[in-house]
């Protein structure tokens, strides 16, 4: 199968081959657990779960990674050394004060550990609710980067003994950025671009001891810090980029992998100090072969910001935050993964809206076609040509061109239907129950009774409660019929 995808370090849509089909090794940079993943966070998140499901569906059998970042990811983290303060930090004094305010669900919150497992058990119940495939690497919990110090610090061991890492005088840790020709390569900003500063991304009151500006920070002794660990450079904790170099090539058991993503805020710092100390430490020509970035999410055309008072997590908008109504967690994640990972998704309320239209649609088609599913493959024509529609670099809205071109036409064969329907929902996920309950139904039947003793006032006063309720309501010659709205 051809299949081309945009990779970030060349700059171009290449043919994707993975280093050992069937298998295709992929690492996903997964949410710091300092709060709840807001919805850019999950648009991310949702990228690299179409993907994967999109290579399933191909074929391929992946194995992927998704990390915890509970340590070492700094407030400032568009600085390649990082600035400000550990976001865990930040989360323990907010934690602190909701305790005293009885509004704190941990026991202790000056502990990061309890923390970040607090959010870490939130992170997962979302991203199940919005249909995001547990990896196989952890079936029962997602890896955390304090689990993987150990390995950090041998990675570590091997930059200072490869002359890639240096011990500066205050005995921090830093990568030689000098060391790496390839510096840069990712996100274009040079070394001649960052020695000047690069618009503020370095700061010279991080450069004590640097070799170079740009050097990024590996380990920082810090006996003070909110989390520490022992180290042949003291007593301190990783940086941040580290973790991701160690997990990935620890738990993927590969120093080269087939496809790393994240967001394209992800791209630099985080993502180029990531290739230069994997290459680094490994001696590998590569570290990801394909490097794949989802754009921002704006929310009505604009940067989401809480001060913009328009920053949602995806436990505000299924409760409801952005439509008034609690919204079906298909109905968002249909939001999330209909736009190209390539551009920019704007969230509105109507836009979400359409999406639980969709989805209805969808599952009001698979209603009519029974239970009973025939065995259709990859090779069947429609199915087919959904898979080669995301073969070009992830093209969902052709793919979903194909969805709704082939739901308006004939469907004789039910059983075959079904069975193609369920094919593609492996990669959208989105079909399930959308019935509606006794209550709803009661007033259907009540509905129809009064039409039928020509009571068309009640009959109207029945359906506005049911539309004042969500329901999409219908009346056809078999009767009304009322679904909740998803959204």
């Amino acid at each position: 199968m051809d299949i081309r995808f945009y990779n970030t370090l060349t700059h171009r849509v290449e043919p994707f081959t993975p280093i050992a089909p069937p298998d295709v090794f992929m690492y996903n940079c997964g949410p710091t657990v300092y709060d709840y993943a807001h919805i850019g966070n999950f648009r991310s998140f949702m990228f690299a779960d179409l993907l994967r499901r999109f290579l399933e569906l191909a074929g391929y059998d992946v194995h992927q990674v998704m990390n915890i970042t509970d340590v070492g990811h700094m407030t400032e983290d568009q600085l390649a050394d990082g600035g400000g303060e550990d976001k865990m930090q930040v989360a323990a004094r907010r934690m602190k004060e909701a305790k005293k305010d009885g509004k704190a669900d941990v026991d202790n919150p000056d502990d990061p550990r309890q923390i970040a497992a607090y959010f870490t058990e939130a992170f997962i119940e979302d991203a199940k609710a919005l249909g995001v495939k547990v990896a196989h690497e952890y079936p029962q919990q997602m890896p955390c980067a304090t689990a993987h110090v150990e390995q950090m610090k041998q990675m570590i061991v091997r930059l200072i003994e490869r002359n890639h890492a240096y011990v500066a005088e205050d005995g921090a840790v830093y990568y030689s950025v000098e060391s790496f020709p390839e510096y840069g390569r990712l996100s274009g900003n040079t070394l001649d671009k960052l020695r000047g500063g690069a618009g503020g991304r370095v700061l010279e009151e991080h450069q004590a001891g640097k070799r170079h500006p740009a050097d990024f920070l590996l380990w920082k002794p810090d006996d003070t810090h909110i989390m520490k660990w022992d180290s042949p450079w003291g007593v301190g904790y990783p940086g941040w980029h580290i973790e991701c170099s160690a997990m990935a090539t620890t738990m993927l058991g590969r120093d080269v992998i087939d496809i790393h993503t994240g967001g394209e805020d992800n791209i630099f710092p985080h993502h180029e100090c990531e290739i230069a100390q994997t290459r680094g430490a490994t001696g590998e020509a590569h570290f990801a072969r394909f490097w794949m970035h989802a754009r921002y999410l704006l929310v009505e055309g604009a940067k989401m910001a809480k001060s913009a008072g328009n920053f949602y997590t995806a436990r505000d908008v299924l409760a409801g935050e952005v439509t008034g109504q609690p919204v079906d967690p298909r109905a968002l994640r249909y939001e999330l993964i209909k736009a190209h990972y390539r551009s920019n998704i704007n969230f509105t309320a109507k836009g979400l809206q359409d999406s639980g239209s969709a989805v209805q649609r969808i599952n009001a088609f698979a209603a009519t076609l029974g239970e009973q599913a025939a065995d259709v493959d990859a090779s069947h024509p429609v199915v087919a040509e959904f898979i080669a529609a995301l073969a070009d670099d992830l093209n969902v809205s052709g793919a979903l061109a194909v969805v709704f071109k082939w739901l308006d036409g004939e469907h004789a064969d039910k059983a075959e239907s079904l069975g193609v329907l369920r094919q593609m929902d492996r990669v959208l996920g989105v079909l399930g129950e959308t019935s509606a309950d006794d209550d709803a139904d009661a007033k259907c039947r009540a509905i129809d009774s009064a039409r039928a003793d020509k009571d068309f006032n009640t009959a109207d006063r029945l359906r506005q409660e049911l539309l004042d309720a969500g329901y999409d309501v219908q009346t056809t010659k078999d009767g009304t019929t009322a679904r909740k709205k998803l959204a």
